[in-house]
């Protein structure tokens, strides 16, 4: 099966068109805010704009078939070429020097990780700003899903891009025809962020602040316009109440919002999924509180604001931000959790192995496959008294094929794997072994935030060169499920057979 390099370098000029039209909204922001740098951002938008143009033009006539290993290509060096093209603006208006820190934020943008390396980011000019705000977006519900949504025009279905980057164990159609799916989700996506735009602006932000709070938080990303993120705003607790709410939607199955707007609000509330996912958040927010409200000494805990409501709002509100922030790999703080106590560090820590929902914008594992884990792990005791007994794993009253346990299974390990990887190349960098296990974790899930020299209130200005572009490969594995990758690097994916 030979690839049709025509119709994948097609696809690569339509990505640079989607990424170069953003960066021309990017520059009417700054012309709107006179931040100094319009030209250098509509020069860098019209360069990539340029360089999709002349790529499809070049690659007219291709077939229009696009087989399983041309998705996965697509896919992958996909979302290189933005991660490549994105980089500009920061060159062009000077606010990130050197190519390997402004590919970096720019990874860190699409993969939606929110690891950055600015260390004065309110210094940084508001368009520049806004571009790297929309690099979390559109990498939220996933570039290739986006342009799935206009592959009719050009006569190419879809599916096998959706197989590949849709996140999740399991693309769960909306729609029969997968363009359709996309523009389903990408509407609710829209709409969410309008929503929060206008509930943070009325709450008290600035709308420059309350629309890139918006297109972080949906995304799951974390980039934030202020140096303390949202702690900026810890003396104004109905805000972080706001993203609170839009991180937990940005963390649940975007199938099941669709859902729960033609009014099917029972098949929403009760999928086995969302059930333990609300379960995990309330467990785990109450144990968290707990520990903060009568251990935490909130004068050396970054909680350096006056208490509107009292120490038990104020523990409560840090607890579930922190507690869901972590969990669906937003990576906005309200507080320097590894002030906490040494339990909350390292159970802040494994909460980076969580993830949200399938099907939503958040990194990790994903909640649907530790269900799917611990359920067959549980029939493992039963297989041992009863042998010869059919005992299938069931999700949502349904058996799920047991090829789809096997996956799970290989994925975690595959992850697990992963991590441990990713840990041991850090060490060779000489990072101390706490500080090599938060970013291998917070880079491959997604999160941003790690612990050590990396922790919340710290940024990866100080990661070696090699240690960024290692983080930057483990946030793309991450971002698109390990598979999808890291396929591309096994020999017989390139056989001709």
């Amino acid at each position: 099966m030979k690839l049709n390099y025509k119709i994948i370098f097609h696809f690569f000029g339509l990505l640079c068109l989607f990424n170069g039209g953003f960066m021309i909204l990017s520059t009417l922001i700054s012309l709107i805010y006179d931040d100094g740098v319009t030209l250098e951002l509509f020069g860098a938008g019209l360069l990539v704009l340029l360089v999709g143009g002349i790529s499809m033009f070049l690659t007219k006539g291709h077939k229009k078939e696009l087989n399983k290993r041309d998705g996965y290509i697509v896919v992958a060096f996909g979302w290189i070429v933005m991660a490549l093209t994105g980089t500009i603006p920061y060159l062009t208006t000077g606010a990130i020097p050197g190519f390997t820190n402004a590919f970096f934020e720019t990874m860190s943008g699409y993969t939606t990780t929110g690891a950055t390396i600015l260390s004065d980011i309110e210094a940084v000019p508001k368009g520049v700003l806004f571009w790297r705000s929309m690099t979390h977006w559109i990498g939220g519900m996933g570039i290739i899903v986006l342009a799935i949504a206009i592959l009719p025009l050009l006569g190419i279905g879809g599916m096998q891009l959706f197989a590949a980057e849709a996140p999740g164990p399991n693309a769960d159609k909306l729609h029969p025809r997968i363009t359709d799916t996309a523009k389903r989700l990408w509407l609710i996506y829209f709409g969410y962020t309008a929503a929060e735009t206008i509930l943070l602006q009325v709450a008290g932000m600035s709308f420059f602040d309350a629309i890139n709070h918006s297109l972080c938080t949906l995304s799951t990303g974390g980039f934030s316009t202020k140096n303390a993120s949202v702690a900026y705003w810890n003396g104004q607790p109905i805000i972080q109440y706001i993203i609170i709410l839009f991180m937990f939607l940005a963390g649940t199955n975007f199938v099941l919002s669709y859902f729960a707007f033609k009014g099917k609000i029972q098949k929403a509330i009760f999928d086995e999924e969302f059930k333990l996912y609300f379960k995990f958040i309330a467990l785990f927010t109450i144990i968290a509180s707990l520990i903060i409200y009568f251990n935490a000494d909130f004068s050396i805990s970054s909680i350096d604001h006056p208490m509107v409501y009292g120490k038990a709002e104020a523990s409560f509100r840090h607890a579930l931000f922190q507690v869901i922030s972590v969990i669906t790999t937003t990576g906005f703080i309200t507080a320097d959790y590894t002030l906490w106590t040494p339990f909350l560090v390292v159970f802040f820590f494994g909460l980076m192995f969580l993830g949200g929902s399938a099907g939503s914008t958040s990194g990790g594992v994903k909640v649907v496959r530790h269900m799917i884990m611990i359920k067959n792990g549980f029939l493992e005791f039963k297989r041992a008294l009863h042998p010869n007994a059919i005992l299938p794993v069931r999700y949502n009253q349904k058996a799920v094929p047991g090829n789809i346990v096997f996956n799970i299974l290989g994925f975690f390990i595959l992850y697990m794997l992963s991590f441990i990887v990713g840990a041991l190349v850090f060490s060779m960098f000489k990072i101390d072994f706490e500080s090599a296990i938060g970013l291998s974790a917070s880079s491959l899930g997604n999160v941003g935030p790690a612990l050590g020299n990396f922790g919340p209130v710290n940024n990866y200005e100080a990661l070696p060169a090699l240690g960024k572009w290692w983080s930057s490969f483990l946030m793309l594995i991450g971002r698109l499920e390990l598979f999808t990758v890291l396929i591309l690097l096994t020999p017989f994916f390139w056989r001709n057979r």
